[in-house]
This record gives structure tokens, sequence and C-alpha cells, in this order.
């Protein structure tokens, strides 16, 4: 079970940095600031030079034992292998450094994986069964930030021979192959790395992947291909990655040349002039459905939101387009389901008619005792430091009072994130905005840490589970039924209604509002082929080169 610390620094690294890049102009451009002179600059000519990739994601650690932050997810991506990966452009799972999909066994415990045996680490030590074993419990062991992800549901992970390992599950978990995939669980050379609490190497990185890290620098980090890789060759020589310490200098530098590729993160009127530079064939805009949402999650603790009648008003009276429109310039999309809709099982469950849910609203109100004369009154809190939340906030406040009327009035209150992280479990907030993204590409991991609670009853919600850290409680013993269904089922279709009866009880509870998922955009030079973002998030290098001239 996550505890609730891993919740607090998940936010914390993960939610809050990154949105704090991605908005930290609040919303207006700054075109004063001109980009750094230093750093790499990016090749001009011939078809096998550098590229240099802007971006404002800063790395707090290359160890993939400790990682869990989007952009060094993605240097990891690059630089190391997995056993398992998905096809390019696609969400279908192949092998890496496995040879074929893991052998399962009937009651869905054990796990036995091939591996390849042509496959060397960046410092030449060679590749087999032992070291994955030791990468992957190193993974366990260490208690890093993503150690939960296995410790979880891994008994025991054993080299059978050089080639072939065996993982020993604690219960069946049906989406175990997708969590292989996870960017962290990468091999790492047992010569370079310690098993150990703590034992972590945040500034080096010593894997199996195409590109092998030769220089790590607070503002900068440099990518050299590696030559000894089993799998196809990167089709450029190296990667030169300058980190920005603002959206507006990223945005200069892209438009004068200094990077090749900005990516992670421009505001959304910065995207607006870019997107539309690219039109006219200026560069080139790269856009790609995300993975991260924001949603409100409501506190059953609290008086007002205990009634199940206030938490569906409150529902039925969001309205998520004039948000897309009104704050993010259309660069967000509707969420109606804390499951995005990049997972076929999405369902809109919070969708309907604008009137239609204000009528309801209503009426659920006045069922739950509030009239014009007894307004419902509740806090609505928001992160102070990520500008979107404030005019997102405010837009929703304005719709509900406008829209009911003198039925029901918000109070907005805002706190520094990282205070609201330790604070969820405790109670404070009755409402509060926040954000997330996926650890896997499974619709589990969109529900499992939002609604699964070990320890709780109805009368008192929940003691002991995510859904404490998320600051809800939330408590249902068919909820938590159907979410051990959920992981349990092999069956893919009998797994598909099982979320649909997630999320149809999700939207009779109400324990959380979705709000919006998040588009992806990056921009490329006009001569920089094999730009892509892949449905899972990543940004490939490896397919990246300047076209000759």
């Amino acid at each position: 079970m996550k505890s609730l610390n891993y919740l607090a620094q998940r936010w914390r690294w993960r939610g809050a940095r990154f949105y704090l890049s991605l908005f930290c102009c609040c919303l207006l451009l700054i075109v004063g600031c001109q980009p750094r002179n230093s750093g790499p600059s990016p090749s001009t000519t011939g078809a096998d030079t550098r590229l240099a990739l802007g971006t404002t994601g800063k790395v707090r650690t290359l160890d993939p034992a400790d990682a869990l932050e989007l952009f060094s997810g993605n240097l990891l991506y690059n630089m190391g292998d997995r056993l398992y990966a998905y096809k390019s452009g696609t969400t279908e799972l192949a092998p890496q450094l496995a040879t074929e999909l893991p052998k399962v066994s009937e009651d869905g415990l054990v796990y036995t994986i091939p591996l390849r045996t042509d496959v060397v680490f960046h410092d030449d030590t060679p590749f087999d069964a032992k070291a994955m074993e030791f990468s992957l419990n190193r993974f366990i062991q260490n208690g890093g930030q993503p150690a939960f992800l296995l410790s979880d549901v891994v008994d025991s992970v054993t080299a059978k021979s050089a080639a072939e390992l065996e993982i020993q599950l604690k219960k069946p978990f049906a989406a175990f192959t997708d969590l292989l995939a996870f960017s962290g669980l990468v091999a790492v050379s047992p010569k370079a790395y310690e098993i150990g609490p703590g034992k972590f190497n945040p500034s080096t990185f010593v894997g199996t992947g195409p590109y092998q890290l030769v220089d790590n620098r607070s503002d900068s980090i440099r990518l050299d291909r590696f030559d000894k890789y089993w799998g196809d060759k990167p089709t450029n020589p190296g990667i030169d990655i300058q980190s920005f310490t603002s959206s507006a200098n990223l945005f200069n530098a892209f438009r004068t040349g200094s990077v090749d590729i900005a990516y992670q993160s421009l505001n959304p009127e910065q995207i607006e002039l870019l997107a539309k530079a690219a039109d006219k064939g200026d560069w080139q805009a790269i856009t790609g459905p995300g993975s991260n949402i924001t949603y409100v999650s409501l506190n059953l603790r609290d008086e007002t939101l205990k009634k199940p009648e206030v938490r569906q008003a409150l529902a039925l009276t969001i309205n998520r387009q004039l948000i897309q429109n009104r704050v993010f310039n259309g660069q967000v999309d509707p969420l109606y389901s804390l499951v995005p809709s990049i997972f076929e099982a999405s369902k809109p469950v919070f969708q309907g008619d604008d009137q239609d849910n204000v009528d309801k609203a209503k009426e659920l109100l006045n069922k739950a005792g509030y009239t014009t004369e007894k307004p419902l009154e509740v806090e609505f809190w928001y992160r102070s430091n990520v500008p979107s939340d404030g005019p997102a906030a405010t837009t929703i406040k304005a719709f509900i009072e406008k829209e009911l009327k003198d039925l029901a009035k918000v109070e907005l209150k805002s706190i520094e994130s990282a205070t609201a992280y330790n604070n969820l479990d405790k109670g404070t907030y009755p409402m509060f905005m926040l954000d997330w993204s996926g650890d896997y590409y499974d619709p589990d991991t969109y529900i499992h840490p939002f609604l699964d609670c070990s320890e709780g009853n109805v009368e008192e919600g929940c003691k002991e589970g995510a859904t404490v850290g998320q600051g809800s409680f939330y408590f249902s013993e068919k909820m938590n039924q159907l979410i051990d269904q959920q992981r349990q089922e092999q069956d893919p279709d009998k797994r598909q209604k099982t979320f649909e009866a997630i999320q149809d009880l999700l939207a009779q509870d109400v324990p959380f509002i979705p709000l919006w998922q998040r588009k992806e955009y990056a921009f490329a030079r006009p001569d920089i082929q094999g730009v892509r973002l892949e449905p899972t998030q990543a940004m490939p290098f490896a397919s990246l080169s300047r076209s000759a001239t």
C-alpha cells in the first residue's frame, strides 16, 4: 500500500513542479527574457549531426530506483531498456530485453520470462538474468519514491538461468506486464550500482539503452549514441539537452534557433503563438493526448459533503467546456471520468447536457435540505503556486453561483502545494483541486490510487488506504471488491466490464470530480525529422535526425 508520505512526494515532484513550469508565466506571454548563451547549440547542417532539445524540466535524479518525475522518466526511457516496451505509435506491448511475452501460471502468480543474450551495459558488463534480478530487487529494496510499484505486488525475483527470469507475485495482477514497461524498471549494471536503502546514484546512469550519459550538469545533459547497442542504432549521434529556468526563456530559445526542439513545457499563450506560426510553415507543431488529469477531491468527512446529493449536485454544475476555452485556449480536453480518454476503458460517466445537469443539481440540493434562504456553503481550495488553478477555480465558482443563483455559495481559498499535500490526509480541506499522471499504461493507475481503501467503514470512512492520502476518505466495500476484481481478471472483456462498473459507482458516490486532461505539445525546427509523441507520452530520441542540405 502506498504510504501517505509517498503521495505527498509524488504530487510535489510530478504534479506541482511540472505545472509550475508549464504555467509559470501565469498564462501571460513574457517575451523580454533572452535565451542563455551557455549550453549546447544546435548544429546547422548534415544528416548525422547532434540535436539540441530545450526544456524547463529539472532532473532531481537519474537513478531509476528513485526517479518519478516526468522528464526524468523520459530520459530513462531513452537511455535504458526494460523487459517490455510498446511498439512505436501503439500501445501494443512487445519484448525488449525479454525475447517474448511472459508465460503466466494458471493461478496468475508466476511470470516466466526468457531474456536476450546479446546485450551489454554501457560499461561493457554483460547483461543476463542475474543482472535483471539485481535491477528489479534494487528497485524494491532501495526504497525510492517508485519502489511501491513493485513492492506492493512482487513477492520474489529470481534468475532461474542466465537467460530466464522468474517473478512471483503476492496476488494476481492483470496489468503486471504493462507495469514492467514502466520507465524506471530498466536494467542497470551490477558493477555500477548497489542494493541497500537509500543507496542511490542520482547523477549517473549505466544501462543498456541506445544512448549513454556522458555529461550531466545542473542546466545541461549530453547523451551519446551507444555504438554497442544490441538493437537499431539511433539516427543521430547524440542529443544535447538544455534546461531553461522559465518557459519564456525556452520560448525565445526555440524562436531564435538556439534549440532544435522545445518540449515540456510552454504556457498556453506561447503554445498558441507557436502553433499559429507552424501553420504558416515556420516550424513543426507536434501534439498528442496527455495522461495528466486534473480533478477535485471531495472530503467525505466534511459535514456538508457527507450527503451524496450534495456531491452529485456539485459534479453536475461543472462546465468543462467553459474551462477548456476560457482558461486553456482549447489546449486541454474535458474529462468525464478519472480514467482519461486515452484508454478504451474510459467511460464518460460525468457527461451530460449542461442545462439538464443544472436542473438536476437544483433538485438534488433541495432534496438535501438546501433552499435560497438556507443555501449550500462550501470551501473550494486550490494550489496558490500553480497559476492555472486560480483561473480554473474562479471559473468553476462563477458558473456554480450563476446557474444555481442563491442556492449555493462557493468560498475560494488557496495554499501552497507542498503544505497542501502534507495536510490532505488530515481532512483539512472540504474540496481540493489536484492533478495526477499515471505510472504505467493501464487504467488501474487511475483507479487504485484514488478509490482503494484497505481499512474503514461506511460510518467513519476510510482509515487507511489511497483515499486517505487523496484527502477524500472514501470507503466502499463494493468499490474495493471491484478494484480487486479488475486487478485479478485476466480476460480483457470481463476486465473492461468491471472498469465500467467502477466508473458507474464513481459517478454515483462522487468522491472525486474529474475536470480536464491536458494535451502534450512539442515544437521542432523545419529540418528536424522523426519527432513524435508516443501514446504512452514518451518522446523517442532515436528517431530524430536533421535532413541533409
